[in-house]
């Protein structure tokens, strides 16, 4: 699983980084978490407000710090 964290390096986008890693780590999910901070790469995205996150080339959440139970399901969901 692909996922990218769009952000230019605020706190939220740190906080959501570690987040999707921890609960991937605690489902024994395998994921290739990546960071994207270029702003131009964000807007390509079409993501206005961060931080993004992008799961296998698929937006699936942007602005704020996406919650646990999110994660989640989206780590359920494409699993």
């Amino acid at each position: 699983m692909d996922i990218k964290v769009l952000g230019t390096g605020c706190a939220n986008c740190k906080n959501t980084i570690a987040l999707i890693d921890q609960v991937a780590k605690a489902k024994g999910v395998t994921i290739h978490l990546e960071k994207v901070e270029e702003l131009r790469d964000i807007m390509g995205y079409g993501v206005m407000s961060t931080p993004g996150v992008v799961i296998n080339g698929k937006v699936v959440h942007a602005g704020g710090v996406p919650s646990r139970d999110k994660i989640e399901q989206w780590l359920t969901a494409t699993a």
